[in-house]
């Protein structure tokens, strides 16, 4: 009997959780699910003979050890900033660790000690990052052993809403971490293009988009990812003279969002005196300059020539110039933003969400500088069920699910801190997320 312990039952575990005890009787498993909300935790796992239920708190330490040296594997489906200490739990216990976030500076220093312990900290390993990376090394690894040379590589992913329940002018609804989609893009994108290195500050990101079609789909448009260099050396590309990843939405969304990002109601890195007794308009008053004529003008001759077509529509549309109280309590205009949101954007009990994923691969035949060149086009596209078992919960956490049993089943084997950019991990995974109807359509030109 193997035992997995499983940390974290919000949104994107609920398939995880179901692939899990679906399979523990056939594989012998046992199913711990452990949340703050011992409720939740009992929702997911739906009484399964096969599993438990516990309130779970990480910052409980003996507690946290007591039930990771009780299993064989541990899936962390935490935020990202709280895996360390269940890592390092891991490589101490010698328990195998699979989560679905990207790797930190902090998980890649238990390299060495992951590797002595015999441990795998497999990371990186749900949509994306995770199925992006395991789609596009399927096709990478394909045209290298054919002799094959990239010369280009974009790769584009979103989360969005299904176009039947697409019924408001943003295109878009939450079906993960709000906190995440409101705080996107902050930093700076770095990618190259034709050999040049270029750069987009977060004040410029929204308003340098490109746009993608998806056949069956229409179009879609995208921004640049945070860092797209980095990737370059797993993905085996390292002279690669054009490497783009990108986050897609519907048109017309991001230089709408652009106007949250001047105004600064992005920001997270303070909290607004008072914020519990202002209105939404006193707030957006706080935001703008003083001036002549209503919130209204002023927010369109703010905004100036970054005010796009459409744009202030779909302001208009999320009615936050009203005098509702704000109710939150020492907020980050980050944090205020995220709670209108979460109301205007939300899942209705009928509505589906869809995942969408494209690879753009451009290659020569060969090394040589005037052999043919190629384009691959990978899409993917998936439409969730319901709000439980959305496209996002099934994309982030079958892969997971998948990569956690072939670890305990041995196929899985090399020890240390890794994402699922080798054969070993993404040749058995991508073949189950097929069988599974998660699979990508190639088109040649």
């Amino acid at each position: 009997m193997k035992h997995i312990l499983v940390i974290g039952a919000g949104r994107s575990a609920s398939s995880l959780i179901q692939y899990l005890l679906h399979h523990a009787g056939d594989r012998k498993w046992k199913i711990t699910v452990g949340d703050v909300s011992l409720a939740l935790a009992e929702e997911k796992i739906k009484g399964h003979p096969s599993s438990r239920a516990i309130a779970l708190d990480i910052r409980d330490v003996s507690q946290r050890e007591k039930e990771i040296g009780n299993s064989d594997l541990v899936i962390s489906m935490l935020p990202a900033s709280m895996h360390l200490e269940v890592a390092e739990d891991c490589v101490r216990l010698r328990k195998h660790l699979v989560t679905a976030s990207y790797v930190s500076k902090e998980i890649g220093a238990l390299n060495e000690q992951a590797k002595k312990a015999g441990v795998v900290l497999l990371n990186e390993s749900g949509l994306d990052p995770g199925i992006d990376h395991m789609s596009a090394m399927q096709v990478i690894d394909r045209i290298h052993e054919q002799g094959g040379e990239f010369i280009s590589f974009r790769s584009y992913c979103g989360g969005l809403v299904a176009p039947e329940n697409n019924d408001n002018p943003w295109g878009y609804k939450f079906s993960w971490n709000p906190r995440n989609v409101i705080l996107a893009g902050q930093g700076t994108a770095q990618y190259i293009s034709e050999g040049t290195y270029r750069y987009i500050p977060y004040n410029r990101l929204f308003l340098q988009t490109e746009e993608l079609r998806v056949e069956g789909y229409g179009m879609f448009e995208a921004y640049a990812n945070r860092d797209s260099l980095s990737y370059r050396k797993p993905y085996r590309l390292e002279n690669i003279p054009t490497m783009l990843r990108g986050t897609l939405r519907m048109p017309g969304y991001c230089n709408a969002w652009n106007i949250f990002v001047k105004l600064g109601l992005t920001d997270d890195f303070y909290h607004i005196q008072d914020s519990e007794k202002l209105t939404y308009r006193e707030l957006l008053e706080a935001f703008l300059p003083a001036g002549p004529g209503t919130l209204r003008d002023r927010l369109i001759r703010f905004m100036g020539t970054d005010l796009g077509e459409g744009s202030i529509s779909r302001f208009d549309w999320l009615e936050i110039v009203n005098d509702q109280i704000i109710g939150l309590t020492n907020a980050s205009p980050a944090m205020i933003l995220q709670q209108l949101l979460e109301e205007k954007w939300k899942l209705q009990k009928e509505d589906k969400d869809m995942i969408v994923m494209q690879h753009q691969f451009e290659y020569r035949e060969s090394k040589t500088p005037n052999s043919p060149v190629h384009l691959i086009t990978s899409s993917l596209v998936v439409k969730g069920e319901d709000q439980t078992y959305t496209a996002m919960a099934k994309t982030v956490g079958l892969p997971v699910a998948i990569a956690a049993g072939l670890i305990l089943d041995g196929k899985i084997r090399t020890p240390g801190v890794c994402i699922p950019t080798t054969k070993e991990i993404y040749e058995p995974v991508m073949k189950e997320l097929e069988s599974l109807g998660i699979h990508f359509t190639e088109t040649h030109s």
